[in-house]
């Protein structure tokens, strides 16, 4: 895979493309700073070395908030030089989210933006911090970079970390109840996955990359290390604005446009307002991902934006693209499936029965890979997320058809995927029934066009309760530090929630009917991805 070696880490493969192309741009940002493979080399460099002052080593755990751009790829970088224990946190966390994942992995230290899209960062790390104790160090992203700062006070104090075991990464998923769930990784797994995706999109030093998405999310690093195996420049993207990002892409010659539906329909609509010149003269491919594209859209992205269309992806937090298309590809495949298995992916279908589906049978999908968890944080999770014979359960129901095309047509998780992110129903449900008007509530996913899925509550109010609307959940929510990520765009009120004869309330039932039916309600802010 030109060269790349699985079996290497993030730090190596820095060197090793600082080495082999030293002045090629690495990392473009929306703002047309730009960073060669030789600069990144040197900032991660001096990064880890301002981090070891202050105390950071082998070992020690650090959790980043940072917002999509070339600071945060640096310092991530300059963590795997010391080989700390990293822990990327999406920005759409809050309180509740981070503290907890602050004391299940026992963080060391913070590394955060002051303020990015409204919110206060820094506050809220400084206020968990001394919450308890004041244990863990809080540095803010410009004096952890910035080289003309003032040395880093030694203020990290880590301690063993036996729990997380030989984890490089540990990310964070929502997963399908209550609180995030942490994900144990090592740098090969990611690196399986970023080596595999290299190799399906036949991405080469020629390519330039649009990453729109949180670069916290474990697709970023992934992005990174795919970056450094081809010599792909990456065009980072820090605020997703249909308009200004299609021109920035624009502008530094996109080929590769992701990463899902949103941001394909927002450059289909940047291109309907220029019919006369392509959006993207250079386009190869749209790389998308994060959940089933709607039909159609396929042929629509390669027919108004050109190149081989939508390239899509399967994967989960637990095992990151585990399949992808191809520019080869027929074009029904590429419209209807996520694409084949990437190198070194075992994959199956198992029916209710637990019997091993034929080709084209539907069933739970189960892999083994190289790019699979070591486990989960909370190590009691890991024995139902394995079989017998060690398969992972990914949750996601499909077919795989005799060519190894993979469908995705449900899910047994009980989870909403908006804008490519796991929403927990029970999270949201558990809240929602402290809800003064709140007899009882069903968290769904519904289709949307735009964002794969939106979250629709389904309330049974109390007797003689006023009516709710999504502005009052919303508030509510709000005031119970529920990021608004995951606040329902839909809320409908029926007189009796459908039951299944076990007394379970019926989802399917209401996802019929809701679906079928279409949005009745919808918020006027809408969540923040």
């Amino acid at each position: 895979m030109r060269g790349a070696d699985d079996s290497a880490g993030l730090n190596a493969l820095v060197a090793s493309r600082a080495s082999r192309t030293p002045e090629h741009p690495l990392l473009v940002d929306e703002r047309g700073r730009s960073m060669s493979a030789r600069a990144f080399e040197e900032g991660a460099r001096r990064v880890a070395g301002r981090l070891a002052a202050a105390g950071i080593r082998r070992g020690s755990v650090v959790s980043w908030v940072l917002p999509t751009g070339i600071d945060a790829l640096v310092v991530a970088a300059a963590l795997s030089r010391l080989g700390a224990v990293q822990n990327p946190i999406i920005p759409i966390y809050r309180e509740r989210e981070i503290g907890h994942i602050t004391d299940e992995i026992a963080t060391d230290a913070f590394i955060v933006t002051p303020r990015w899209r409204g919110f206060d960062y820094l506050e809220l790390c400084r206020d968990l911090a001394s919450a308890r104790g004041g244990r863990i160090a809080v540095f803010e992203i410009a004096e952890v970079v910035d080289e003309s700062s003032a040395p880093l006070p030694a203020r990290v104090r880590s301690e063993a970390h036996t729990e997380l075991g030989e984890a490089q990464w540990v990310f964070y998923t929502s997963g399908s109840s209550g609180l995030p769930k942490g994900v144990r990784h090592r740098d090969t797994a990611l690196v399986a996955a970023a080596s595999g995706m290299v190799e399906h999109l036949a991405m080469t030093e020629t390519d330039r990359s649009g990453i729109a998405f949180p670069i916290a999310h474990i697709g970023g690093p992934i992005n990174l290390m795919g970056a450094l195996v081809s010599g792909t420049t990456l065009i980072l993207i820090e605020n997703f604005d249909p308009l200004r990002t299609s021109e920035v892409l624009t502008r530094e010659g996109v080929t590769m446009a992701g990463s899902g539906t949103a941001f394909h329909l927002a450059y289909l609509e940047a291109q309907a307002q220029r019919p006369d010149e392509p959006l993207f003269p250079f386009l190869r491919c749209c790389p998308g991902g994060g959940a089933p594209k709607p039909p159609g859209l396929h042929e629509r992205v390669k027919r108004e934006l050109g190149g081989a269309g939508i390239l899509s992806s399967w994967g989960l937090t637990e095992a990151p693209v585990l399949t992808m298309g191809k520019a080869s590809d027929p074009d029904d495949k590429l419209s209807e499936s996520e694409g084949t298995a990437l190198p070194g992916v075992e994959l199956r279908t198992v029916g209710l029965d637990g019997v091993p589906g034929r080709p084209g049978e539907p069933g739970e999908l189960r892999v083994r890979a190289p790019q699979v968890m070591l486990g989960y944080v909370d190590a009691s999770l890991d024995a139902d997320a394995f079989d017998a014979e060690g398969w992972l359960r990914t949750g996601d129901l499909g077919t795989i058809d005799a060519g190894g095309y993979v469908r995705i047509t449900g899910r047994l998780k009980d989870v909403v995927i908006r804008n490519g992110e796991n929403i927990g129903t029970a999270e949201v449900e558990e809240l929602l029934r402290g809800h003064p008007s709140v007899a009882d509530v069903a968290v769904i996913g519904l289709p949307d066009p735009r964002t794969g899925e939106r979250v629709c509550a389904v309330v049974e109010l109390t007797p003689d309760a006023p009516a709710i609307d999504v502005e009052s959940v919303g508030n509510y929510l709000e005031d119970h530090g529920l990021r608004r990520h995951a606040w329902p765009e839909q809320v409908e009120t029926l007189e009796t929630l459908p039951r299944t004869v076990a007394g379970k309330i019926d989802k399917r039932q209401l996802q019929d009917r809701l679906g079928a039916s279409g949005a009745s309600e919808r918020r006027g802010r809408s969540p923040s991805s």
